[in-house]
């Protein structure tokens, strides 16, 4: 279990960091600048958000979901809000997040209310951004796959600070329970079967709006890999033009699974993602890490992780034994 569970910190990271220099660029200007990303790229001077990054780093997906597992450390895995929105602002500060223009839309503005001290429910419950799914992933490794109700709430209590729509708690649930089934040892379509009932279980828990379901737009992706299964660039280029990969997460997050569920082995999928197009660094955080639960660590390439060893600070067997300890005995 503590294999797979690092799996899902090391895939997060390394779909991150594939993906981190053609973040929210084209999938067009991606072939002009790179041709095709075959490995870690320095950030380009014109990449939108990941200014100034070199080979391997990875972005805030990452470094966010890395702050709300040390908030949980903080307080015995019991989610606390204020905790988890004053250790983001904290990170946001210290690493020049607003004026580097790091942070999602939605993340961006509940963090600026609560630096004012103004009360951030006005933006939280109109996100309909990736931001809580991007960091979601490790916390699919604290429940097994038949607890999928517990874990909704604890994904709602995790994401609250900043997401409190039915569509963001819903994504952000989605691949919370597909990591969660991986680790499970569940087939591809056991994994997606519980990311798809997971949607309803965190939905409840937000405010109503009127995004498309990324649920429904889950099975249109799954569809799409079917149809394609023996044309990789076919398949990439129709979640592209079909499902979308914007920052929204009814695109995102069925994208990713997609993604994950098509691509299967961690490293493919990172590249797959790195190229695809749109928002490649979180869309690339959620798939790798469902590809790397589902694989372990032990089989991901050493050389990949050196690399993301090297080029980010970060104890990742430290959080992989932390979330181990606690599996299965958290509570809200």
């Amino acid at each position: 279990m503590r294999d797979h569970i690092l799996g899902t910190l090391y895939g997060m990271a390394l779909g991150d960091a594939m993906g981190m220099p053609s973040e929210l660029l084209s999938r067009a200007r991606i072939r002009e600048i790179f041709g095709r990303i075959e490995t870690f790229e320095d950030s380009p001077p014109e990449n939108p958000a990941a200014i100034g990054l070199k080979k391997g780093e990875f972005t805030d997906d990452t470094a966010q979901a890395l702050v709300i597992l040390d908030s949980l450390m903080e307080h015995d895995y019991v989610p606390d809000k204020g905790i988890i929105a004053h250790n983001l602002l904290r990170w946001a500060v210290q690493t020049e997040a607003f004026e580097k223009n790091i942070l999602g839309q939605s993340s961006k503005a509940a963090l600026h209310a609560v630096a004012h001290g103004e009360d951030p429910e006005p933006y939280t419950v109109t996100a309909v951004t990736n931001g809580a799914a991007m960091r979601i992933a490790p916390i699919g490794c604290l429940f097994p796959c038949d607890d999928l109700e517990g874990l909704a709430a604890y994904v709602f209590r995790i994401s609250e600070a900043t997401h409190k729509t039915d569509v963001a708690l819903g994504g952000a649930g989605m691949v919370a329970a597909a990591v969660s089934a991986a680790l499970d040892g569940r087939s591809w379509e056991g994994i997606m079967d519980a990311a798809m009932d997971c949607y309803a279980m965190a939905a409840r828990y937000g405010a109503q709006t009127y995004s498309a379901s990324p649920k429904a737009r889950l099975a249109l992706a799954l569809e799409l890999a079917r149809r394609h299964r023996a044309d990789t660039e076919a398949f990439s280029l129709s979640v592209y033009e079909g499902i979308g990969t914007t920052t929204l997460m009814n695109e995102a997050v069925p994208t990713a699974l997609a993604m994950a569920y098509y691509f299967k082995e961690p490293h493919a999928c990172s590249l797959a993602c790195a190229n695809l197009g749109g928002d490649t660094d979180t869309i690339g955080a959620m798939a790798v890490a469902v590809c790397g639960a589902k694989a372990g660590a032990a089989v991901m390439d050493p050389a990949l992780i050196a690399v993301l060893e090297q080029s980010n600070d970060v104890d990742f067997g430290r959080y992989a034994d932390s979330l181990l300890a606690h599996r299965g005995r958290v509570h809200c």
